[in-house]
């Protein structure tokens, strides 16, 4: 999955009998693995623990970053914030189910995206995954622990541990923390590669308020348009499938205080759809260009989302330029949408001790 899009290439069964008979030679010491992409997908991570008769879900978290950048990059919530009731009971079963058909024991982590509605399972790990202390801060349950008393023979029930999926008081946000700034020439853009190096957690009531907080203790300053002396500049450039999305997000972003700039195909979807944006100049297109403005400090925002090797390499110096002059930017709409949702919390300050949520 490159870029947070995915893509499918469909043939017929002769077609591809066809193919496999020409190009390769297939057999159980040579099997062939066909992947199938998804596009505009939700992923969601899910931590579970078996004793070998009982499962446990430990916790259900939903991306922010569509299906596509390695859970690794990519943030998450919990509890999630956009799936019912009854898809977070299907999971559940699903990874019951799973975990019986698998025979753990342990600690079981499952990784599934979502698209329209529709469970497509993308792995199943019987271990421990890095999100362990996450869930365990958010739902104040020591899932390693209870997950090593199961392996000696301690079931669930032995424990005390009810059978039912916690249900947090508060929203926590895990953000991770990238080493670009320690790297220079390193694309920041987002994808199936881990480049992370670390998370921090957020906490609050909200979705918005634990992003804010775990935007913050990720080192990411966000600007605060509203109050500003002069209207600050927000870019925004995207790929032709995120055009219908970035229509809303822009007039979330107007609605925010920013005043709005983009490249040429962008700047004409907006100003057909309404919103106001004047026009940037790509890099290839002459000076002063966008990069110029990032590197004189004139933007204060970025969302940028790219795909296709000559448009990621286009807009590459974007990137690195937002990152040499300390200026947030986000190369998925979905982290857009997060980070303005986000700029109405920047003022809370308020602390949250888990000795407070777990009380």
């Amino acid at each position: 999955v490159l870029g947070g899009r995915a893509m499918e290439i469909v043939y017929s069964e002769s077609e591809l009998r066809r193919y496999m008979n020409e190009a390769v030679s297939v057999s159980n010491d040579s099997p062939v693995l066909l992947d199938r992409f998804l596009d505009d997908a939700v992923e969601v991570d899910v931590d579970a623990i078996c004793d070998g008769t009982d499962v446990v879900v430990a916790g259900i978290m939903e991306h922010i970053e569509q299906a596509g950048v390695h859970s690794g990059d990519s943030a998450c919530v919990l509890p999630p914030r956009s799936l019912d009731a009854a898809m977070q009971d299907e999971l559940c079963r699903q990874v019951a189910a799973m975990a019986h058909g698998l025979k753990v024991v342990g600690l079981m982590n499952t990784q599934f995206a979502i698209q329209r509605g529709r469970i497509f399972v993308l792995e199943v790990n019987p271990r421990a995954s890095r999100t362990v202390p996450f869930v365990s801060k958010a739902t104040g349950l020591p899932w390693a622990k209870i997950a090593a008393r199961c392996m000696a023979g301690i079931s669930l029930k032995e424990q005390g541990i009810p059978l039912t999926l916690p249900t947090p008081k508060k929203f926590s946000v895990k953000e991770s923390v990238f080493p670009f700034v320690k790297f220079p020439g390193v694309d920041p853009i987002l994808g199936p590669e881990m480049k992370s190096t670390g998370e921090v957690m957020g906490v609050g009531d909200s979705f918005e308020e634990a992003f804010a907080k775990a935007l913050r203790g990720a080192s990411i300053t966000l600007p605060q348009p509203k109050g500003a002396a002069e209207p600050l500049l927000a870019f925004i450039s995207v790929r032709d499938v995120d055009k219908s999305g970035a229509v809303q997000l822009a007039k979330d972003m107007i609605e925010a205080g920013f005043v709005l700039c983009a490249t040429g195909g962008t700047a004409k979807a907006l100003q057909a759809a309404g919103v106001e944006c004047s026009k940037v100049k790509k890099v290839t297109e002459g000076r002063p260009h966008i990069v110029d403005m990032l590197k004189n400090d004139e933007v204060s925002f970025v969302v940028n989302t790219t795909e296709g090797k000559r448009a990621i390499e286009e807009s590459r110096t974007v990137r690195s330029a937002a990152l040499g002059s300390g200026t947030p930017y986000f190369t998925t709409l979905a982290g857009g949408f997060a980070a303005v949702g986000a700029l109405a919390h920047l003022d809370n300050v308020e602390v949250t001790r888990l000795q407070d949520m777990h009380d």
